[in-house]
């Protein structure tokens, strides 16, 4: 007959030696226990952790333990529905025998394939930004290529414009809001080319005070004062 009891404590010790930093009694009846597991990390990589909590049921190890993750650091949840699936399989295979080792040392083993796992997806994440930058750098320095498509594209949009533009260009002419250049102005309107003809004329009209010139006669004004004093012409006389 098993002495199920022996054998739970037995084991109890045995797991204390193995795991002295990350083993912890919870309680003693029924004997509850739960053993911190970290993934096996180089220096400056990221690490996970589970606390698994496992207890012990009256026959075991012909019953498997119960279990589950009592806390847990850096997993989502797939990676602990994939830790407990791990447990219950493992515990499955293990019927008759104490397991607890097993089970520890199978969920160790799965937590250093998911930091793998997160290593290598930030190493992808890496890899397509650097091509995301590339590609990037790479059509602004080459354009963008023409294709028919983008052609037909650029031309609906030009000509969409165009038909705008003139559109509000007759809407401006009907306003009377252009703006007409001066060739464009004579073109147009063909009394400006005598606009100026009307103020010669006006010109004769104009009247002169003559008594602001009675004095000019009287003043003496030396050649080189006269204005219109030109030696040359003097020279010439003689």
């Amino acid at each position: 007959m098993t002495d199920y009891c022996e054998e739970q404590r037995n084991e109890l010790e045995a797991l204390e030696s193995i795991y002295p930093d990350s083993f912890t009694v919870v309680s003693e009846n029924p004997a509850s226990f739960t053993i911190r597991v970290t993934s096996e990390t180089g220096e400056n990589e990221e690490t996970v952790e589970a606390t698994l909590q496992f207890t012990y049921v009256e026959k075991y190890p012909d019953d498997p333990p119960k279990f589950e993750i009592a806390t847990h650091e850096n997993l989502q949840n797939s990676d602990t529905a994939d830790i407990m699936s791990l447990l219950t399989e493992q515990a499955q295979e293990n019927i008759g025998m104490v397991m607890i080792f097993t089970l520890v040392t199978a969920v160790q083993e799965k937590l250093n394939e998911i930091v793998d796992q997160i290593k290598s997806r930030k190493e992808m994440e890496k890899l397509l930004k650097e091509k995301e930058a590339e590609e990037i750098e790479k059509a602004i320095f080459h354009g963008t290529p023409v294709t028919i498509e983008n052609f037909l594209s650029w031309k609906a949009r030009f000509d969409a414009e165009l038909t705008e533009m003139k559109k509000k260009q007759k809407e401006d002419e009907q306003g009377g809001k252009v703006k007409l250049t001066g060739k464009q102005q004579f073109e147009t309107d063909h009394n400006l080319d005598t606009s100026d003809i009307q103020f010669l004329e006006e010109g004769n009209n104009v009247e002169v005070d003559e008594s602001l010139f009675q004095d000019m006669d009287d003043l003496e004004l030396d050649d080189d004062d006269d204005p219109d004093y030109n030696p040359d012409l003097e020279s010439d006389n003689d």
